[in-house]
């Protein structure tokens, strides 16, 4: 749990906003996921989302899909993936690392055995999209038992209630989606989600980030004024897409760093209404 509260901790006392960035593992290759996190750490990324590869996502869009499947092909799994961070925290003990998934390769190696084998990886967190925090008290426990921050999701539809109990179930932070729809989508409402972002916050213990459909700096910018993190997914996804593989990372890496001048920048433009 240290590293991501300490991030964001360090965060708050800087007057600065998270930038999260997302990628699953090994696409598009085993070999490039480490230098990508590396890279992802290079830009000013403050935590990295290592997809955990799945056949049957019901959350993502098209890119992370693909990218999925091409992590599928390359022979990656869970226990490859918790291989990869590993490797990763050998160079880098400080920047945080949430795992986002599903519940089914999870169920397969066993909760218990799971918490354990990514405690010892140097996981932080752990997103499950189909574990919601009603269904899930006792994978909560043993992950919070080893040190491991469970970590949820929230949807513009998500009542007064629901954001109470999940609001009182999350540690390390809150994952406010932004849209109804899946990742990447493109119909980013921002003056929505600066409406809907303070009764979240005012009940949340942790901070709270937001993510799905963030696809240019200008939107990362008017989403750091009211969020305390942004979440970057499916750019990267394309980014890597479009590269040739021998600049793949470096492509990344200037991608993210544009994000981070822009969320910076957020903490000293001057405020507009969002729109």
């Amino acid at each position: 749990m240290a590293r991501i509260a300490e991030r964001f901790r360090w965060l708050a006392a800087h007057g600065r906003k998270g930038l999260i960035a997302y990628i699953a593992a090994g696409d598009p290759s085993p070999e490039l996921t480490v230098p990508l996190m590396h890279a992802l750490a290079r830009a000013g990324c403050d935590a990295i989302e290592l997809g955990v590869p799945f056949s049957d996502p019901m959350a993502d869009g098209p890119a992370i899909q693909r990218a999925s499947e091409r992590a599928i092909r390359n022979g990656v799994g869970l226990q490859r993936t918790l291989a990869l961070v590993a490797e990763f925290r050998r160079t880098d003990a400080s920047t945080p690392v949430v795992l986002m998934g599903y519940a089914n390769p999870i169920e397969r190696l066993g909760r218990a055995p799971f918490a354990a084998q990514a405690a010892a990886a140097g996981v932080d967190g752990v997103l499950v999209v189909d574990y919601p925090p009603e269904e899930s008290d006792e994978f909560a426990a043993e992950l919070r038992a080893n040190g491991i921050d469970p970590i949820y999701l929230l949807a513009p539809t998500s009542t007064a209630e629901r954001i109470a109990r999940v609001a009182g179930a999350a540690s390390g932070y809150l994952y406010y989606v932004s849209l109804k729809g899946i990742t990447g989508a493109g119909h980013l409402d921002i003056a929505a989600v600066a409406a809907k972002l303070p009764a979240i916050k005012a009940l949340a213990r942790v901070p709270v980030g937001v993510g799905f459909g963030i696809r240019d700096a200008a939107s990362a910018q008017a989403l750091a004024r009211v969020a305390d993190a942004v979440v970057i997914g499916s750019r990267i996804i394309e980014e890597l897409e479009r590269a040739p593989r021998e600049r793949a990372v470096a492509a990344v890496e200037a991608l993210m760093a544009e994000f981070r001048r822009a969320v910076d920048a957020a903490a000293t433009a001057p405020r507009q209404a969002a729109g």
